[in-house]
């Protein structure tokens, strides 16, 4: 074929991309974005789902294969699993020939965790295939917001979505599907990143924590490069800076992670080498812990087929704690640095623990034998693409999700429920400090008293739309409108994927009736979500889920 007739070929296909119609754009290809379009598009919407990575499926697809269902003894909490998300985890469990024991076991109530993982490639398999069966959804992979002029308005409506390789959106509805929420803020919608003061919002776990408990170091260790003296600086992965006031307003967020799928199989296994650039220093923090006698155990198998999804299963294993507090608000370039730092440092404990001669030998035979999936990740040499993003932006709406709305004792009614939060408020430590001169860690939380102090709640749907002022046909189901506290308790992907799809027929509704989101009636929108299967509120012995 001549140059000519190539170059012309090429300008063709570049302009069918440049420029983008439907009833509704999903900007962010997570399980949340799917879900989304899946539902619009069942409802006889055009949708265009547009993911700026080139994989669809979010923290499913890059190693959560435990998704937080039923696998703590305390609480079941299954039953809040409705709609398209449970068609989800039945196309899943499809995929390994389990579904007649899925239905059943839904069907009974009964609480087998197993039913409910998978793999990242079994999850990536069911979402490419469920997105290609509606013809109404049109997929743009690698595209990526402009950080700058990446959203035009015309006033408080959203027209049009810009992305760096020059196509264009244009739309009647948008859903921001995203775990940073990247479409609100370039709209314009106020957010949060931080945590807030207790005082803000009357709230009792919020803020700056002096009283962690939950996953503390239990061994006494030394902050300081040379043991003793302050003057020489701290060790590597401690903070510099004051514990602070309990409860007052704090930027720092929770640690995030990577979900690695690791496997032990020597056929399917990637070693997992010692990093370039290898700094023994880095982990002296590891060493002293573990000559005060602490115990940092190898990761266990916990999806199909021996794989695992780690994530903190120990202080010092899995988290990047204090290194993310302006991930979500910091350029795309800064968050490239700051997965690639992070992976470099994870791969680095991986090493250590298997390797170094600090590590007590059964502990170093615990680590050794685990590796990257050859199977896995094939694109990125058997390494998650992105971080476990648990705190993003949080939208600040007309009303605002609060402990109160979770709390066990005198709750605040949902009142306009769309899905069901069915988790505790759970906050990894958000900074590594010095405490009476022994290292400390600061900001978790996790149902930390023996007597439970929450319940499952609603999800307000005024949560999910912003301030009528700042924009009237945006939703986000990700970043909510919400404490941080609150979104401790929200931030599970099952949850995210509900959420989706009461956004999405919101959406729909809105568009039909030539209405603003915020315009949306309840009633209406109820009736819609009761015929697609969604759970709406907590089941009792008296009053079945729906």
């Amino acid at each position: 074929m001549k140059p000519a007739l190539l170059s012309f070929l090429a300008l063709l296909t570049l302009s069918a991309q440049a420029a983008t119609e439907a009833d509704l754009c999903v900007y962010g290809g997570t399980s949340a974005g799917v879900i989304a379009a899946v539902q619009a598009a069942k409802e006889g919407k055009t949708v265009v789902l547009v993911e700026a990575g080139q994989h669809l499926g979010g923290m499913s697809v890059e190693g959560l294969g435990g998704t937080d269902i039923d696998n703590h003894k305390e609480f079941q909490n299954s039953p809040a699993v409705g709609g398209l998300a449970l068609e989800f985890y039945r196309r899943a469990s499809a995929k390994y020939g389990r579904e007649t024991k899925f239905d059943a076991m839904v069907a009974e109530r009964r609480k087998e965790p197993d039913l409910w993982r998978f793999e990242p490639h079994v999850a990536e398999a069911v979402w490419d295939a469920w997105a290609a069966e509606e013809p109404k959804i049109t997929v743009r992979r690698g595209h990526r917001l402009k950080e700058q002029k990446g959203v035009t308005k015309d006033g408080a409506r959203i027209t049009a979505l810009h992305f760096e390789n020059g196509a264009d959106v244009h739309a009647r509805m948008f859903i921001d599907a995203t775990y940073e929420g990247d479409l609100l803020a370039l709209a314009g919608t106020r957010f949060s990143v931080g945590r807030e003061a207790n005082a803000k919002y009357g709230e009792t776990k919020n803020g700056i924590r002096n009283d962690t408990r939950h996953g503390q170091f239990d061994r006494k260790v030394d902050p300081y490069r040379v043991p003793g003296d302050a003057s020489s600086g701290l060790l590597f992965g401690v903070q510099e800076g004051p514990l602070g006031t309990h409860g007052d307003a704090d930027e720092s967020i929770q640690g995030y992670s990577f979900r690695l799928c690791l496997t032990k199989d020597p056929t399917n296994r990637l070693p997992m080498e010692k990093p370039a650039g290898y700094d023994p220093s880095h982990y002296e923090l590891h060493r002293r812990y573990l000559a005060a006698g602490g115990v940092i155990n190898a990761p266990s198998a916990g999806l199909p087929n021996g794989k695992t999804d780690p994530g903190s299963w120990h202080f010092l294993a899995g988290n990047c704690t204090g290194w993310n507090h302006n991930y979500p608000i910091a350029s795309y370039a800064d968050r490239e640095r700051m997965v690639r730092d992070s992976r470099d440092y994870i791969q680095g404990v991986y090493w250590f623990m298997a390797n170094d001669p600090a590590v007590p030998a059964k502990q170093r035979e615990a680590w050794a034998p685990w590796g990257r999936c050859k199977d896995e990740f094939t694109d990125n040499d058997g390494w998650p693409r992105i971080f476990y993003v648990r705190n993003g932006r949080r939208m600040v709406s007309d009303f605002v999700l609060t402990e109160a709305h979770v709390r066990k004792d005198n709750p605040q009614p949902v009142e306009d429920s769309v899905g069901l939060i069915w988790w505790p408020p759970d906050l990894h430590h958000a900074r590594r400090i010095v405490k009476d001169g022994r290292v400390w860690s600061e900001g978790a939380v996790f149902n930390e008293s023996k007597k439970e102090d929450w319940i499952p709640c609603g999800i307000p749907y005024r949560s999910l739309v912003p301030h009528v002022a700042e924009c009237t046909n945006l939703l986000t189901p990700t970043c909510p409108s919400s404490s941080y506290v609150a979104y401790g308790a929200y931030r599970i992907e099952f949850t995210f994927m509900v959420a989706a799809q009461s956004a999405a027929s919101a959406a729909v509704i809105a568009m039909d009736r030539d209405q603003t989101v915020q315009q949306v009636s309840y009633a209406d929108l109820r009736k819609q979500l009761l015929a697609s299967g969604q759970v709406l509120h907590a089941p009792t012995p008296d009053r079945p889920a729906n």
